[in-house]
């Protein structure tokens, strides 16, 4: 089997099905190929990389950076969850449209979101740990978030009452996030 991108209704947005070999001992995969990655256009210089270990039910998101947009590519290697990216980005056709897909340890799927969506995922075993490379540093000032609940985005979570931090239970809707702290779509004049 080769590694698999799916692309996504969102463009650019993959999931990854990275080719796993597996014997006796266990398995093995490449959880990163610069060359194989920049075929489709996956083309980032990742500069850091992060573990969360959450608990079942706990929400993280919907994060984003701004100014220091981050490109991550995301992957389960404990557990499992729902991981939702949406695109925030004025201009562009998809805005406000998200995609969601399980990523888990058993599935070994990836996904890759570029600059300019929004990210979060929760947690659907006792506990998960998630992995993604960032294309950039965090910076806690440049951050953005969108409410997870936000009805006009209507996205499907598979939680009722997530547990969240105080930060992203006061996260503001969309619709009222002003338009200078919201990313532009390629070829949109700021």
């Amino acid at each position: 089997m080769k590694i698999k991108f799916l692309p996504t209704e969102l463009e650019g947005v993959y999931i990854i099905e990275p080719q796993s070999f597996y014997d006796k001992r266990g398995f093995f995969l490449e959880t990163y190929h610069q060359r194989k990655y920049a075929e489709v256009g996956i083309n980032c210089n990742f500069v850091q990389d992060n573990l969360s270990h959450s608990i079942l039910g706990t929400l993280r998101g919907l994060h984003y950076q701004l100014q220091q947009a981050q490109a991550k590519l995301i992957q389960v290697i404990r557990g499992a969850v729902f991981d939702v990216v949406v695109d925030i980005r004025r201009g562009s056709p998809s805005f406000g449209k998200w995609a969601g897909v399980n990523l888990s340890e058993e599935n070994k799927r990836q996904l890759f979101v570029p600059e300019g969506f929004a990210h979060g995922f929760c947690v659907l075993s006792e506990v998960a740990n998630v992995v993604y490379k960032c294309s950039d540093f965090y910076a806690p000032e440049d951050e953005g978030g969108i409410l997870w609940s936000d009805p006009a985005l209507a996205i499907d979570w598979p939680v009722e009452k997530p547990l969240l931090s105080d930060k992203d239970r006061r996260l503001p809707c969309l619709a009222d996030v002003p338009p200078d702290r919201l990313p532009v779509y390629d070829g949109l004049e700021p």
